[in-house]
């Protein structure tokens, strides 16, 4: 005859194994969805001049994964730094987003980035001068395409600016990542790159394009 005791402990046991088995469940479900989320990442490629002062605009976005600054557009493979700032190589100083579609659009990185370059600059940006410091969209495909080309069309005709706007808007290709003394360079050399900022003129060149 089984007692009263015995029944409670067996009832006790049955309950610990359904709990488990539903943590088990719901921890598989949690790893199921962040897999399915990071498998569903964009990423695009823009150019604003140096790409130490662009990585800071997207990394301080929700949704944007990671940002690396690179080379793309150019005709030589794997440039060095020293190729692509001699202006021979045909590249321009680049930055790559990593970004969650489902958190951040593309519509959205547009904004930041138009906000960031000076877009009536056919020489350059800011200090830097030479088809190595272009401003440029890098779509990845026809959807990125399309936006890029809608928000080109919306900033024309805002009637913001009087000078033609010559931000070229190009299909992406190979993006080389730059060396890694370039990459976070913001982060790690937060004195040099302020003063480099600073004496560039970028961000009082930002604020008479950009200020309402």
């Amino acid at each position: 005859m089984i007692t009263l005791g015995e029944k409670l402990t067996n009832i006790g046991i049955a309950l610990v194994f359904v709990l488990s088995l539903l943590l088990a469940l719901v921890s598989l479900a949690s790893a199921s969805e962040e897999a399915s989320s990071s498998a569903k990442t964009e990423r695009a490629v823009f150019a604003g001049g140096c790409f130490w002062c662009m990585e800071g605009p997207f990394d301080k976005l929700p949704g944007v994964i990671s940002t690396r600054s690179g080379y793309t557009a150019g005709h030589v493979k794997n440039p060095s730094y020293r190729q692509v700032s001699a202006g021979s190589t045909g590249h321009t100083e680049a930055v790559e987003v990593v970004f969650d579609p489902a958190k951040i659009s593309f519509d959205q990185l547009l904004k930041v980035f138009w906000k960031n370059i000076d877009p009536l600059d056919a020489k350059g940006q800011f200090c830097d001068k030479g088809s190595q410091y272009r401003a440029g969209i890098f779509y990845q495909n026809e959807s990125q395409q399309a936006s890029a080309e809608s928000s080109l069309a919306m900033l024309k005709n805002s009637g913001r600016f009087q000078k033609p706007i010559v931000t070229e808007i190009t299909r992406g290709s190979v993006f080389y990542p730059a060396e890694d003394y370039h990459q976070d360079y913001y982060l790690r050399n937060p004195v040099r790159y302020k003063y480099y900022r600073f004496s560039c003129g970028r961000d009082k060149r930002l604020e008479t394009l950009w200020s309402e």
